[in-house]
Parts: C-alpha cells; structure tokens; sequence
C-alpha cells in the first residue's frame, strides 16, 4: 500500500473528495467512491465518511491506495464445451453458443471460452495478450456465431493485421423494431464510451471511426413492425452493430442494454449471430469463409413473427 499527502490547492477547493481522490491516485470515480466507504481517506486526520463532500482550501488530504493486484491469468477448464468449425495448426473457428464470454473479465473470471481453448489447445497461452491468449477478436457474451482463435504467433500477426486492413469479411445477421427507410446503407458515427454511463457505448463525437453496413432482408409486420437485417462490419468497436442500429432509430430485439426489450416480441437474449466469417490463411494465403445457420432460440422468434 502506499500514502498520497496533498495539500488541497485554491484549484480545487470546492470539490467533491471522490472526485479529488480519482485526480490525485488516477483511480476510477467508482474506485475513489470505495476508497472513502472502506476508510481509505483523511482529511485533515478525520476518515472521510462520504464521497460527496466538498474540500476546502488548505486541507490536507491523506489517501491509502492499495497496490495493485496481479491480473489473474486463465486457466484451462476441460468443462467449457469448444464448438469446433475448423482447426489446424495455426488457426481454429469457433462456433460460438450465447451466454458464453469470451475471456475473463469483471464478474466472469472463469468458465469463459479462453479457459475451454487452452485445455483444447494448451500452445495457446503464449499467444496474444496473455490475459485473452489466442483471441484477436471477440463476441459479446449474448451474440452467438462465428469467431476466429490464433494458434501460433504468426497467425496472431497476420490476423490483428487483417482486422486492421478490414479484409476480414464479418457477417452478422439480426432482427430489428421497425422498418428502416432504405433497403440498404451505411451507418457511420464514431463510437465511444457513454457520457452518462461508463458501463455502455455510445455514438459520440470524440468517438473512434466505426462503419456498419446494413442490408434488409426480410420484413414483419405482426405482432409489431420488425425487419431481418444483415450486418457488415468495416470497423470492429466494442457494441458497434447494436450502438449503430439503436442510433438510427432501429435497436436490436431482445438488447437489453440498447432500448430494444419490448413485450411484443419475447427474448432471452438480443437477436444477433455472426453468420459468416472469411479472411485469409495466415500461411498459405488461401481464402477461408465459414458460415453459421441461425440457432433455434433464435429461428423460434422468426417462428413466431407474422
């Protein structure tokens, strides 16, 4: 653990503790709010009880950062079930179920899909980052569909440096409320993290460059207007299609996250799959495409619509 001693500058008096906390350690406002509910903060001697209070000029601010803790590294799980499409020695496709998280993060730190590859293909662990080994792109937890693994190095590179080019080809099908003015286009609006909530992304001008290309492909008119849509991603942020689509007025059915949970039209999850998949061999250079049917929870909802 180590101590910052700062003396409250004319700068900043006025301002709330947790906000002066996140300034001086680098800490997030969530992290800085902690810091004082736990203790971790005196002004002028006393423990700070809440992180809403004002400073003022001249005091003296002591704040106990903890140290760092040691990212925890995954683990092989022979449980996590690998739905394998392809596999050689440099490159598997997966045919990823929903529900299933990719690599460990906040609030899922095992049972992810990482921890089934590195049983399955133990090479892995010195691919990549090490806390994602092998993973050059990702799914969210509630999209189904296709995603590609590098099993060496060399396909690790000629991948990343794919995705950058943009000549991977990455299709997603989904169903969206409402009926879109143009039987096809092109969304492009930067996407960032939400002012209003860090937890989400938003379209938002310092954003960086994302581009989404839509085709519809089918239309529905019971029990509320819905249309099938494919997607095409030029660029790969974080949420992109389901920012995109809710942006123009057209959320994702089923996302909870991006306004598009309605009763008319039940879902456990946001109707979207990554349906096609192609991009070079890393080592031969032979062009792979791989393609996914839509999954029965999903074909239910289809099903259902009139």
């Amino acid at each position: 653990m180590t101590q910052v001693h700062e003396e409250v500058p004319a700068a900043l008096d006025g301002q709330r503790i947790d906000r002066v906390v996140a300034m001086l350690t680098g800490v997030s406002r969530t992290e800085a709010t902690d810091l004082v509910r736990q203790g971790g903060v005196r002004v002028d001697g006393a423990a700070a009880t809440r992180g809403a209070d004002r400073l003022q000029v001249g005091q003296v601010v002591v704040i106990d950062v903890p140290d760092p803790v040691a990212a925890e590294l995954p683990e092989p799980d022979p449980t996590v079930v690998v739905p394998v499409v392809f596999a050689d020695e440099h490159v598997v496709v997966i045919d990823k179920p929903a529900d299933l998280v990719v690599h460990p993060g906040a609030g899922h730190r095992h049972g992810t899909l990482v921890s089934g590859l590195l049983a399955k293909y133990p090479e892995i662990v010195g691919v990549g980052e090490p806390e994602r080994p092998g993973v050059v792109h990702r799914l969210d937890r509630g999209t189904s569909g296709l995603l590609m693994v590098a099993r060496s190095a060399l396909a690790y590179e000629s991948l990343v440096g794919q995705l950058s080019a943009r000549t991977v080809d990455r299709r997603y099908r989904t169903l969206v409320w409402g009926h879109p003015d143009s039987p096809r286009g092109l969304i492009e609006a930067p996407i960032g993290r939400s002012p209003k909530h860090p937890t989400k992304m938003a379209v938002t001008s310092n954003g960086k460059e994302a581009r989404t290309r839509y085709e519809v492909e089918q239309l529905f008119t019971a029990p509320s207007p819905t249309a099938v849509l494919t997607c095409r991603l030029e660029t790969g942020r974080t949420h992109q299609i389901r920012v995109h689509l809710s942006a123009i007025g057209h959320p994702v059915v089923g996302d909870d996250r991006y306004n598009g949970v309605r009763q008319t039209v039940p879902t456990l999850r946001p109707f979207l799959h990554a349906e096609q998949l192609g991009f070079d061999h890393p080592v031969t250079a032979e062009r792979l495409t791989f393609h996914s049917p839509l999954p029965s929870d999903l074909l239910a909802v289809l099903a259902a619509l009139g």
